[in-house]
């Protein structure tokens, strides 16, 4: 049995987590450093580090902070943010990332998944998607969830997967923050299109939305969340007893 992943992720705005509902009000929580250290102390299987704003800035990734946050951890660490050419994928990574992620700039130039694959492999290109329902259908937004593309989501997370994506961030901006529950309409339609890891995000409020996810749909790979693991919510070790018991196969330290 495949064991289910808890990640941890951390939105960075001006060197600094922040946290908002639905992709706005975004609030100050604690730094990155010091998250990071005590998410890899305390149970997670994975980290996700996003500088929310690097791409609608025009800037480049805070990376003395990546670099700094790369050096406390013992655990994979997926980065995002203003990911534009191969180069950046370079440079990421050269700051200590395990997995680099992928999202506008994807969307700005699809090429970009394949080139990156061929140079870094599958493994290490991770499509991220920020989802919203417009009209019934569910629609692709770039810019940190600021413009709507127009573009079919599940059309779009196909074509990544067929150029080289190795893994799927889905965040639902409809659930994001909202702590009622993952996405999972929205999921299953992934799972059901593509053979890749696909990992959840946006919705997570009590350890039983992940129990729900991971019964529900088999086939998502992990659970993604922030605020309640930021604010005290919810304990990642607490979290993995309680679907340890109910027959859910996590990694426990």
């Amino acid at each position: 049995m495949i064991t289910k992943r808890i990640i941890p992720c951390l939105d960075v705005k001006n060197g600094r987590v922040v946290k908002g509902v639905n992709f706005a009000g975004l609030r100050d929580v604690n730094s990155p450093i010091e998250l990071a250290e005590y998410y890899s102390n305390n149970g997670a299987d994975e980290l996700v580090f996003y500088d929310i704003t690097a791409s609608a800035e025009g800037r480049g990734l805070f990376t003395d902070i990546l670099r700094e946050v790369a050096s406390k951890i013992f655990i994979p660490l997926t980065v995002g943010g203003a990911i534009n050419a191969v180069e950046d994928f370079d440079r990421v990574l050269k700051c200590g990332a395990d997995k680099v992620s992928v999202n506008s700039g994807a969307i700005r130039n699809p090429a970009l998944i394949g080139e990156a694959a061929k140079r870094y492999g599958d493994q290490c290109v991770v499509l991220s998607v920020d989802v919203k329902r417009v009209d019934g259908v569910f629609r692709v937004f770039a810019k940190g969830g600021r413009e709507n593309t127009g573009m079919d989501a599940i059309e779009w997370i196909k074509s990544g997967v067929d150029s080289g994506a190795g893994e799927i961030v889905v965040n639902s901006m409809d659930t994001d923050g909202v702590k009622r529950g993952f996405d999972l309409e929205l999921l299953e339609k992934v799972c059901n299109a593509v053979s890749v890891p696909v990992i959840a995000s946006g919705g997570a409020g009590t350890m039983g939305d992940f129990l729900e996810l991971f019964k529900k749909l088999p086939k998502v790979d992990a659970g993604l969340a922030a605020s309640v693991f930021h604010f005290g919510e919810i304990k990642i070790n607490d979290l993995k007893e309680f679907l340890a018991a109910e027959g859910i196969n996590v990694r426990r330290i």
